[in-house]
């Protein structure tokens, strides 16, 4: 605990970090600030008690604040060096995600094109071969996307069109594509949906997204031959989707930092299971744009339920109280 918090107030190793000298560090500048307008204060009064002329006050007071002045454009250069350097990494992720996916694209339809029009000329040793690299290049493919989603979040490109849909129509139209996966993990998906669940107003292919990421988590985490419960209910104003599962569950310390970008909780780390760490940063961003909630509750070893919340569609509602009367 002790190392935890030096390491926190270790300046010197934040500035390392990012790559910035101590005069151009801000947290390093922020906190000389504080020490010289303390001394200035201090200073200040004792000069202001020993000498009775205002000018002599005047002059310290001038100096002073000219030296605060030159520091606080510093604070200002270091962190317009920071904010640069994050929109450079931004460009180049996503330039570099637009260059990866046409070559990922079309290995994917090449290999696509032999396995299915051409496995009589391959034996089982070369089309198990050939399916391995498919899935290798898909998880490729699935990073690539996951790289542009966020490089667009960064940017606030975004690009939500909201329609109005709905929730269960376009949940049970998702959940067929799962049933390979599991029967193959022996997964058992159930789904309890409220009935006269009202219209939502979302993107769609923004929430198809959320839904996959969070029924992908489900699974991964799950334990062999547990359940996976989905439940769609009304709440005021909106239409909540409860995606429960029977898994690792998420360690108290790690749950603060569950939506950011990268994070992978450490027992999904000891139990070996695939992930990139930005399916619930890509979730909560779309959930956020679209004025929705997101959250959960998770017990380490008991499992985990992640839920959101979508805004009903306001016009429905007016139309539904006019029914009344």
């Amino acid at each position: 605990m002790t190392k935890k918090i030096f390491d926190h107030l270790n300046i010197a190793n934040h500035c390392r970090q990012c790559d910035l000298p101590l005069w151009q560090c801000p947290s390093f500048l922020i906190v000389l600030t504080g020490l010289v307008t303390v001394v200035a204060m201090i200073g200040t009064y004792f000069i202001a008690i020993k000498y009775t002329e205002p000018e002599i006050v005047a002059l310290i007071v001038i100096i002073i604040t000219g030296f605060l002045t030159i520091i606080n454009y510093l604070i200002i250069q270091g962190f317009e060096k920071l904010a640069e350097a994050n929109r450079l990494k931004t460009e180049f992720v996503s330039i570099a995600s637009h260059q990866l996916r046409t070559p990922l694209t079309g290995i994917k339809w090449t290999i696509n094109l032999m396995m299915h029009k051409q496995s009589d000329q391959f034996t089982k040793e070369q089309l198990k071969r050939l399916k391995n690299i498919e899935q290798s290049n898909q998880r490729m493919i699935d990073l690539v996307n996951d790289l542009l989603n966020v490089s667009r979040i960064e940017q606030k490109r975004l690009g939500l069109k909201s329609k109005t849909i709905s929730l269960e129509k376009t949940l049970k139209e998702i959940l067929p594509e799962y049933d390979v996966l599991a029967k193959a993990t022996h997964t058992k998906i159930s789904l309890d949906i409220k009935k006269k669940l009202p219209l939502i107003v979302v993107d769609p292919q923004g929430i198809q997204l959320v839904i996959h990421n969070l029924i992908d988590n489900a699974i991964r985490y799950n334990k062999p031959k547990g359940q996976i419960k989905i439940r769609l209910s009304k709440k005021p104003g909106f239409v909540r989707c409860e995606i429960e599962d029977q898994g690792v569950g998420i360690p108290d310390q790690d749950k603060k930092n569950i939506f950011q970008k990268f994070f992978r909780c450490r027992n999904a780390l000891k139990y070996q299971t695939e992930g990139t760490g930005l399916g619930l940063f890509i979730a909560k961003a779309i959930i956020d744009a679209s004025k929705g909630k997101i959250n959960f509750r998770s017990q380490e070893g008991q499992g985990s339920t992640f839920w959101f919340e979508l805004p009903i569609n306001k016009k429905q509602k007016t139309k539904n109280k006019k029914h009344l009367f």
